[in-house]
This record gives structure tokens, C-alpha cells and sequence, in this order.
């Protein structure tokens, strides 16, 4: 019987593993059964290799916990140990440097510059207070080898009794860790950890992983169904989602994967747990914004790459190259796919575009290089149902929708009932009215502004209706100018004169009697502010806002004003007016509009 003690010339190696290596304890079960994987799979090499002679037989780990003996142990049938690799392996962490590293980062709680220790066996000792190794190589006359040491880097290492291929790794459970042994504890970790484990896994007598999963397999061998019944697998009692992408890269880099787009909300969700990351089909964490872009996060699925640099913990990602290639080549999948599906069939894509708009907008706003991509898919809907790529609707709207000053202005509406009085003028003229009802569309609008010269995005009650597309085209007014001043006067008197600006305006007898509208930049800002991303514009916020008030001087309720000869009788007119001009932008309340209800009762 050997016995020493382990290459690391402290007594401070195990608390600094449990402190500042391994804080999350659970992951314990995650690191000793991806060693048994190796372990198995190495042997599948050598026997591919014919290596190895006769029948490896059914390879699998086998979990077991006894809460009576508090242990629990990990065995595998894989290619073993002998006593002179235990030495190597475990004694020596492995040639890690831990020695080095413990010197070094003794009083360090920065886990990041951790770097590749090798040291995810020892994390046995997070829960366990001593651990034993029973192993057989697979080696021809190799001797069984048994290691026994606890927690103070002392160990035992002699003669072990195992008489088949494989390895045991028996943890005597700590009394500060036993809820571990309960069996739907170590099933829930297995769940999470080891659900794609690519060697079975069995537990309580069942087999609880999937080895297999379907992004390890070509795409060309799988069909609808089989995506459907994996996303059901991941995200029980969710609704089947729209498409999917499979991604399956292994060069400059190796990526494999399966992303679903969900039927998302129409409000922005960005859950940080919906993409999970694996390496080789080891569960790594859910929180994965370093390698996939925020307006990415509502997707839902599963990234593999063996590629990703992990701390040693694997809880973090390291900064490295290919984690922005993986990013970029994410961000390109996904656009690839958008635009094959629209080419595909554009009537299917355009009945889905109300699910994934928000996405791709935002996306455009935060990703030069997908809002390049998304020109060729991103789809504008105006008021009759009508899709139309943002290239095309420039083109559609330059002859009619041109401004004096050759700007395309563009028109939209975020609420077609409360705009209809509004919106109802602008199709009479035989403009288009755009759709934008989504919580990010301030921002989408100002970043196409932006992107497209000469070109104005207005907000049908943004000015009366010939001002909104000004052509320098003027009407000449039916009242004349006494007439004028004494409707301005009365109109004047209904208002706020540091809110409202009144102004008389000669427009179409068909136009609205009194609109009130409100500056386009003005409004998008304060919006903007109020969902939290305003930026420079918020002290808006704390500005009063003002309206203007444009009077259809040749409106016949206008002229009807004009003539009444009775003041108080005009007044009471010019209240009316006023407060149903006020009405159409939901801006009556209260008092006045309670007063409004009375006045119309008694009226007739």
C-alpha cells in the first residue's frame, strides 16, 4: 500500500476548489460523469481502432446513491485506470500546474483568470469529506488499482478488488451536503446536466439521458416531426413553434445546434434562460449573452461547441476570438434562414411576420451587419394588409408621398381605431398609411430615417392633412379676414395658451373642423423616454408637452362659428368644437369631459 501525499505543497488546495473554483456545488455530479464519458468513449476509439480485443460490451454510467452508507457512487465500463495513471492523473492534477496556481491565486476571488486546471474531479470534494477510485484498466494483465484520500491532499493507493473493465469513483457524502443523496435530487441534476450526455446514463434503474439528440444528426435525415417533438422535449406545454434553424459548422470553428422561433409576444421579452449551451453535449449554463446577441435571446434552443474557452468551472465564458466569430455566424444563420423562408413562400412568411417583427427589428437597430441582411425579408404592413420589403415601399410611395422639398415622407399610424379621423383623410388623398404598433418602433423608425436619405417617417396626427406631406400647394379661405380673426379669438379661449398653439388653416371642406396634433420628434422622444430609451432626449420628460391646433377655416361648422352673432352662444360653439377636436386624440378627461357629456345631453 502506497501512501503519500498529493503534488500541491499546501494544506489550502480543497477550500480554495470549494470557495473560489467550484461555487456552484451541484455541479459536482456534472464533472465526475463527464470524466466517465471520456473515459467510455476513449475506449470506443481503441475498439474502432481494433486496439482492443473481443466485445466491449454495453457501454453505459451507472449512478447509484445509498443514503444509509451517505454515498454516492459513479461507475462506468470505460478504459479503466492503472495504478501508475492514478499517479499521474490524479495525484499530479494532472500536470496542471495547481501547485502554481494555488500560490498564485490563494486570495484571489476572481474566478476569471482561473484558465484550464484540469481540476473538475476534485470537485468531488465540494460535497464529499473522502473519495475513493476502484478501477481495472482495459490494458492486457493489468492489475486493479483502489486510491482512498479525504480532504486534506493525504491519500492511499494500493491493490484494488474490481474484477471488470471501468472505473468507480465513490463519494462518502459530507454532513453539510446530504440532501444530495435524495433521489430526486441527483435526478434533477442529472436532468439538467446530463440530458444529452452522449453515453446512456442510468439511474434508478433508468436510462435518463438522450445520447443522441437531433442536432448531432444531418438535417437531411430528419424530418418536421422530429424538430417538433425535440422543442416539445426541451419546453413542455408551449406552443409548436413557427421554423427553426439547425446549425452545423465544423470549420473555421465547430457549432452545432437547433434554434426555435417561438410565437413570440408582442411586448419585448429577453429571457436570459431560453438558449442553453453545451459542450460536447455537456450542460453549461443557460446564460449565454456573451455569445448570442440580445435581440437573439428570443429565440429558444441549443448551442454546442466544444470550441466556446470556458473557465475551468466552466460557469464562465473566457474572452477569445471565436467567441465573436460564433457570434457573427449565429446572427448570419439566422438571417439566412429568414430570407430562404420569405423566398420560400412569401405569403406563409408574411402570416408569421406579426410574431417575429419584433426580433428582426430589433436586431436592425443593434447589428449593422443583420440590418444589411434583413433589407432583403424585413417587411412594412400598412392599413389594408398589404406586405411590402422597405426598398419596394420607397419605390411605391415616390409619386404621390413626395414633399415639395423631394423628401419621401412615409405615413403610419400606431392605432388605427383612436387614428381613424386621422387616417381616414390621408386614403382619401390616396396615400398609404404604414402600420407601426410595437414597442420598439420609435426606435426602428428614427434608425430608417436614418439609414434612408431624404426621407420622413410622420405619424398621421402629426400635422393637419395638407401639412403632412407639404407640397407647397396653399387653398385660399372662405371667411374673410375679420371673420377669421373672430373665430380665432373664440377658438383661442378654449385652450391653454402655453400648451396649445392655435393656428387657422385653409383645407379641403371635407378635412376636419379643429385637429389637434403634435410634433413627430417631440412625441418620439417622450415615448421613447417613458419605455426607458430616450438617452439624450429625457429631459423631455420634465418639459410640458404642446400641441397644435389647426382650424379648417373652411369647414362648414368653421363658418357656421363665424356667423353666430350671439358671444356666448359662439363661445359655447367654439367649446364644443374644441373638446371634440380634444375627444379624437383622447385627451379629454375629467371634469371637462364630464362637462362635454352634459353640454351634448342637453343640446338636444
Amino acid at each position: 500500500m502506497q501512501k503519500g501525499n498529493i503534488s500541491v505543497h499546501t494544506e489550502n488546495l480543497f477550500p480554495i476548489i470549494k470557495k473560489f473554483l467550484y461555487s456552484d456545488h451541484e455541479i459536482f455530479l456534472r464533472e465526475l460523469i463527464s470524466n466517465a464519458v471520456d473515459a467510455t468513449q476513449k475506449l470506443s476509439v481503441l475498439g474502432a481502432r481494433g486496439e482492443i480485443d473481443g466485445n466491449l460490451g454495453e457501454l453505459k454510467i451507472k449512478i447509484t446513491a445509498d443514503e444509509k452508507a451517505k454515498t454516492i457512487t459513479i461507475s462506468d465500463n470505460g478504459i479503466g485506470m492503472t495504478a501508475e495513471e492514478i499517479e499521474k492523473y490524479i495525484n499530479q492534477i494532472a500536470f496542471s500546474g495547481a501547485e502554481e496556481f494555488v500560490e498564485k491565486y490563494k486570495d484571489s476571488t476572481d474566478t476569471q483568470i482561473i484558465g484550464h486546471f484540469g481540476l473538475g474531479f476534485y470537485s468531488a470534494y465540494m460535497v464529499a469529506h473522502t473519495v475513493e477510485i476502484k478501477t481495472l484498466s482495459y490494458q492486457k494483465d493489468a492489475k486493479a488499482a483502489h486510491w482512498k484520500c479525504t480532504g486534506n491532499t493525504e491519500f492511499e493507493l494500493g491493490v484494488g478488488k474490481r474484477k471488470t473493465r471501468g472505473t468507480d469513483i465513490i463519494l462518502h457524502i459530507a454532513e453539510d451536503s446530504l440532501d444530495f443523496l435524495q433521489k430526486w435530487k441527483i435526478n434533477e441534476l442529472l436532468t439538467k446536466y446530463c440530458k444529452f450526455l452522449p453515453v446512456e446514463i442510468e439511474f434508478d434503474d433508468k436510462i435518463i439521458n438522450n445520447p443522441n439528440p437531433i442536432w448531432k444528426k444531418s438535417p437531411a435525415d430528419l424530418k418536421d416531426e422530429d424538430y417538433t417533438a425535440f422543442y416539445t422535449e426541451l419546453f413542455p406545454f408551449q406552443e409548436a413553434p413557427l421554423f427553426w434553424i439547425h446549425i452545423n459548422v465544423d470549420y473555421p470553428f465547430n457549432l452545432t445546434g437547433v434554434l426555435y422561433f417561438p410565437k413570440a409576444k408582442r411586448e419585448m421579452e429577453l429571457a436570459k434562460d431560453r438558449i442553453k449551451l453545451y459542450s460536447n453535449q455537456v450542460f453549461v449554463t443557460d446564460q449565454v449573452n456573451e455569445i448570442v446577441p440580445d435581440y437573439l435571446m428570443l429565440l429558444q434552443g441549443i448551442i454546442d461547441s466544444p470550441d466556446i474557452p470556458l473557465n475551468v468551472s466552466r460557469s464562465a465564458l473566457q474572452s477569445d476570438s471565436n467567441v465573436k466569430k460564433i457570434t457573427s455566424h449565429i446572427s448570419k444563420k439566422v438571417a439566412d434562414k429568414l430570407h430562404e423562408l420569405y423566398k420560400k413562400d412569401q405569403a406563409d412568411f408574411e402570416s408569421k411576420w406579426s410574431t417575429m417583427s419584433l426580433f428582426v427589428k430589433y436586431g436592425i437597430i443593434s447589428d449593422e451587419k443583420f440590418d444589411e441582411r434583413a433589407k432583403q425579408f424585413c417587411l412594412l404592413k400598412n392599413c389594408e394588409g398589404q406586405f411590402t420589403t422597405i426598398e419596394d415601399y420607397l419605390t411605391k410611395i415616390s409619386a404621390v408621398q413626395t414633399d415639395k422639398d423631394g423628401n419621401k415622407i412615409a405615413l403610419y399610424t400606431t392605432d388605427r381605431d383612436k387614428q381613424y379621423a386621422f387616417i381616414e383623410p390621408l386614403l382619401a388623398k390616396g396615400y398609404d398609411v404604414l402600420i407601426f404598433d410595437e414597442s420598439i418602433d420609435n426606435h426602428y423608425i428614427m434608425h430608417l430615417e436614418q439609414k434612408n436619405e431624404k426621407f420622413q417617417i410622420k405619424r398621421v396626427d402629426s400635422a393637419s392633412v395638407d401639412k403632412i406631406i407639404d407640397k407647397g400647394e396653399t387653398s385660399e379661405s372662405v371667411l374673410g379676414e375679420d371673420a377669421i380673426k373672430l373665430v380665432t379669438e373664440s377658438i383661442e379661449n378654449q385652450f391653454d395658451k402655453e400648451t396649445f398653439k392655435v393656428e387657422m388653416q385653409a383645407l379641403s371642406p371635407s378635412d376636419q373642423f379643429i385637429t389637434v396634433t403634435r410634433n413627430e420628434f417631440d412625441r418620439r422622444m417622450r415615448e421613447m423616454n417613458q419605455n426607458g430609451g430616450g438617452g439624450m432626449y429625457s429631459f423631455m420628460a420634465n418639459m410640458p408637452e404642446k400641441f397644435d391646433v389647426v382650424v379648417n377655416t373652411n369647414h362648414d361648422s368653421i363658418s357656421k362659428l363665424a356667423n353666430e352673432t350671439d358671444e356666448a352662444t359662439r363661445n359655447l360653439k367654439a367649446r364644443q368644437l374644441s373638446d371634440l377636436a380634444l375627444l379624437a386624440q383622447n385627451m379629454l378627461h375629467g371634469e371637462k369631459l364630464s362637462s362635454f357629456i352634459n353640454r351634448s345631453v342637453a343640446a338636444n
